[in-house]
């Protein structure tokens, strides 16, 4: 791990004797989606600025990039209320240390990306010290608590928006927000290749095949795996040749999801239908979408990969009886739907069936319509490529315009 503290010089801005001091550009990502976002940001400003010094906390996709990694964004990488509370002196340090370097290096500007429990309160102490502030991808303003929307200006210059919903949001509140677009659409292509996924996958090339994605954390897993799972075996009775791809997004997951598989195999309530043949693969989430006739998945990000990898869905969602009824009781959710398909085209393009409603038979219904309506997948097609072409934005010169214009120079 480098110092940011020691060997470095102050900088001189006598440019009547020497060359301008280099930019000095101060980052911290915290988790894996961040450090890929911010790699291809350091690439984009790097073009515009070929001196520029890049520094902070961050992977190994920065480090790559060229950036001076002080901390390594693992330090950041703390899941679960109880693993976050025994953490938590050593994150209060960390952030003290390293906003104190920041300003020690006396950055030009500070871009914090995702991890907003870290980045805000950095942002807004460097903010009050006259350090310029940029937060890349917004917290889902547009579905809980919009009230954020007003303190993030307390931390941010400005706000890097990955969908174009959100910029509205913030102006409302007076807050500088611009929308950059999803990187995630810039890497699919707008009609992926089927029949070469399966070629690569080694899959029969006219089986139906069904995309199964419980969930990246192993409590979600364990709730939403099994009605999955019923609910393949119901789709099989009806597609005797089907095929199940479950991807894995970690060995923890992988884990989990054989430990689970034997009690599917034999749960009562199923008896008398036989699982399909099912492969579980080690990550290829996206591999398996592209692959497939259709996609199971809960509620998350792997709705807006499955719309741009061009697959019909099912949303299956549940969460704890008690986090349900305060989310209920309070209003918490403002949005009709949970989907980003649904949230994006701000109507019902695919199904969501949520707490009582998913169950087994409802999932397997929801499947099969799809399946067997080729109309509604036609009818589908357009419409998400609409909204593919809507948030290709090459994201990462976007985004950097977006800093350099806050830094005074559009390039």
């Amino acid at each position: 791990m480098n110092n940011p503290d020691s060997g470095l010089e102050t900088r001189d801005l006598d440019t009547s004797c020497h060359p301008p001091a280099p930019l000095r550009i101060a980052l911290c990502a915290g988790e894996a989606s961040g450090d890929i976002l911010a790699a291809g940001l350091i690439a984009a400003l790097r073009e515009r600025f070929p001196n520029a010094e890049f520094a902070g906390i961050g992977g190994a996709r920065m480090r790559a990039a060229g950036m001076d990694i002080w901390h390594d964004a693992e330090a950041l990488a703390v899941m679960g209320l109880a693993e976050v509370l025994a953490h938590l002196p050593r994150l209060l340090r960390l952030r003290k240390q390293f906003r104190q370097a920041v300003l020690d290096w006396q950055a030009d500007i500070f871009i914090g990306i995702d991890a907003p429990d870290f980045n805000l309160g950095i942002e807004k102490w460097l903010k009050q010290r006259g350090l310029r502030t940029v937060h890349y991808v917004s917290p889902s303003v547009w579905a809980w608590r919009e009230s954020r929307a007003a303190k993030m200006g307390e931390s941010a210059d400005r706000v890097l928006c990955l969908f174009p919903m959100e910029p509205p949001i913030y102006a409302r509140h007076g807050v500088d927000a611009v929308f950059v677009g999803h990187p995630m659409a810039d890497e699919i292509p707008l009609h992926p290749d089927r029949a070469a996924a399966r070629t690569r996958l080694g899959m029969d090339a006219s089986a139906p095949v069904l995309a199964l994605l419980p969930g990246s954390r192993l409590g979600e897993i364990q709730r939403m795996l099994p009605i999955f799972l019923a609910a393949a075996r119901q789709i099989g009775a009806h597609k005797p040749q089907l095929e199940v791809l479950i991807p894995a997004a970690s060995p923890a997951c992988r884990q989990q999801i054989e430990t689970l598989m034997p009690a599917a195999a034999s749960a009562k309530e199923t008896a008398g239908m036989a699982l399909p043949r099912i492969q579980i693969l080690d990550a290829q989430a996206r591999e398996a979408m592209i692959a497939s006739d259709g996609v199971l998945l809960a509620s998350g990000t792997a709705a807006l990969e499955a719309m741009l990898c061009k697959r019909p869905m099912v949303i299956g969602h549940r969460i704890s009886a008690p986090s349900y009824a305060i989310v209920k009781t309070f209003g918490l959710l403002k949005t009709r739907h949970v989907s980003l398909p649904n949230i994006l085209a701000s109507k019902t393009l695919v199904p969501e069936l949520l707490q009582d409603d998913c169950t087994a038979d409802k999932l397997a219904q929801a499947v099969l319509y799809w399946l067997d309506n080729q109309d509604a997948r036609e009818a589908l097609l357009p419409q998400f490529e609409a909204i593919h072409q809507n948030l290709a934005q090459d994201a990462a010169h976007s985004a950097a315009t977006a800093v350099a214009e806050l830094l005074g120079d559009a390039g």
